[in-house]
């Protein structure tokens, strides 16, 4: 069964949304899992892969902006895309920072979703926790 937790941040604000995910994604590196990011927009994307280069000094992620579906060749334990499913069967977890819930995501053992105080995505984020609930699994809700 597919774990999903929901991270609410208190505050209106993208960058402290996307920065959350950069370090659930380095927890999980930490841990020896693979991680899929996936995002709204391919600029959200440019934005990720810039912030996982700099959000925290002296941490290394190595990761991957992908545009395509990608193969089981790719060496990163990142990747990034838009509703872009790998087909590796390496990904562990899934840092969904899209409006909805994508299609594959019963490929993965672990879902992140990271909802900050954006009316828009509080609404979205309700809306992706009963998708779960009705598919049978239990989401966990973290207040940060």
């Amino acid at each position: 069964m597919t774990q999903v937790d929901f991270y609410i941040l208190p505050n209106d604000s993208s960058e402290e949304r996307l920065r959350f995910a950069c370090r659930i994604t380095d927890k999980a590196l930490q841990q020896g899992q693979h991680v899929l990011i996936n995002t709204d927009s391919p600029a959200e994307s440019a934005k990720l892969d810039d912030l996982l280069w700099t959000f925290s000094q002296g941490s290394f992620i190595p990761h991957r902006v992908i545009e395509t579906t990608a193969s089981k060749g790719i060496a990163e334990p990142v990747l990034i895309g838009c509703g872009i499913a790998p087909v590796s069967e390496d990904s562990q977890v899934l840092i969904n920072l899209a409006g909805a819930v994508p299609e594959f995501f019963s490929r993965y053992r672990r879902i992140a979703e990271v909802v900050d105080g954006n009316d828009l995505r509080r609404t979205q984020g309700r809306e992706r926790f009963r998708f779960y609930r009705d598919k049978g699994c239990e989401p966990h809700t973290h207040q940060m």
